[in-house]
């Protein structure tokens, strides 16, 4: 089917490197494995980092000429989509351009991880706020990367247009990788991942601080891939810890990066998901990590992960000290975390949930339009 696409979080071209990026790269990928034609309708971007009626205001006249300005040359072209598909929408990125031109062309539209915090219905980001919940009524499908999302769209989204659909990634350059040594031994090689900046990437830094310092030195070695404005602040927290700070490091050579370590530890604050526990399972790495959001439903809990609350940093160093102390259970959640990536998020088993979903858009589509 042709499937219109758009992120109005952020673009696909944009050139800061995110999760977010990464999944809606994904999810071209994935749709095209499936079979369907794939047009990104705009890059515009709707997501503001400051709220306020007047500046919301002025996004959505922009957002609305440019639905125009696609409806129009659409229309010169003789062209239509099947499904128009927008991935991210919540009240700081919401979406009006979609529902627009699903409207104008009487097709489907659906939505790929939607967010809902219903303490935004009033304030300065009411305006959004209720333009997303107007995307979100109009979509014929809906789907949530995680039960957390799942449960507050809920309140607003029937349960026959809402569903869960599992993150995904390409797994085959991780999967493919072997390992460095052939079984975990002291000092346990430990690695973490994230860009280095305020807000809840410090503050997962300042937690797997806390956590490495409750631990003996001689039982782990820590290196910490990835950058940022806030790197002289990394820097002081893990100072006199054995951490080697790796500076940022290229996509194309995660997979090896990966298969030089044993563990991957992160304290996931306020993570959607985090796409580094997917990498580090496929990887074979098992996870000590935060239970944050959407964490729990990629990991196998207790086989390739073990979980400690969100900001919970002597929980974190307890976990780290039960495999610090069992080598051979590091290695036995490694191979779960591979076999885990292979049964449920491996790049073909996204690609048969997305089109099952879109076609679910489809019929619902259908069937309200016989109405």
């Amino acid at each position: 089917m042709r499937i219109a696409f758009t992120a109005p979080m952020k673009p696909l071209d944009d050139p800061v490197p995110s999760g977010d990026r990464t999944m809606g790269r994904l999810l071209v990928r994935a749709l095209e494995l499936a079979g369907h034609e794939v047009r990104i309708a705009t890059r515009f971007r709707s997501w503001s980092r400051e709220g306020g009626v007047s500046r919301q205001n002025r996004i959505e006249a922009d957002a609305r000429a440019e639905a125009r300005r696609i409806g129009d040359d659409w229309a010169r072209e003789g062209y239509r989509p099947d499904v128009f598909l927008t991935y991210h929408l919540y009240h700081k990125a919401p979406d009006w351009i979609g529902p627009a031109l699903a409207d104008r062309f009487a097709t489907a539209y659906a939505v790929v991880e939607a967010s809902r915090a219903p303490k935004r219905r009033t304030g300065e980001w009411a305006h959004g706020f209720a333009a997303a919940d107007m995307a979100l009524a109009r979509a014929d499908r809906v789907a949530a990367l995680h039960r957390a999302d799942h449960e507050c769209l809920a309140d607003v989204v029937p349960q026959d247009r809402l569903q869960l659909l599992a993150p995904f990634l390409d797994a085959a350059p991780f999967l493919a990788m072997p390992h460095q040594r052939a079984a975990p031994r002291a000092p346990l090689r430990l690695l973490a991942v994230g860009m280095m900046r305020e807000g809840a990437k410090l503050a997962s830094y300042r937690v797997l601080a806390e956590a490495l310092r409750g631990l003996a030195p001689a039982t782990y070695h820590l290196t910490i891939a990835g950058d940022g404005p806030c790197r002289d602040d990394v820097a002081s927290l893990m100072h006199g810890l054995p951490v080697i700070l790796a500076g940022e490091v290229a996509a194309s050579d995660m997979a090896r990066l990966y298969a030089a370590h044993d563990l991957l530890v992160w304290p996931a604050v306020r993570e959607a998901f985090g796409f580094v526990f997917l990498e580090a399972q496929a990887a074979g790495l098992g996870v000590v990590g935060g239970a944050t959001f959407g964490v729990p439903d990629i990991v196998a809990e207790g086989k390739s992960a073990l979980l400690s609350p969100e900001g919970d940093a002597p929980a974190l160093a307890a976990n780290l000290s039960r495999l610090l102390a069992d080598p051979a259970r590091v290695s036995t959640m490694g191979e779960a975390a591979r076999a885990h990536i292979r049964e449920r998020h491996t790049l073909g088993a996204g690609a048969a949930r997305l089109d099952a979903f879109l076609h679910g858009a489809l019929r619902h589509h259908a069937s309200t339009a016989r109405q």
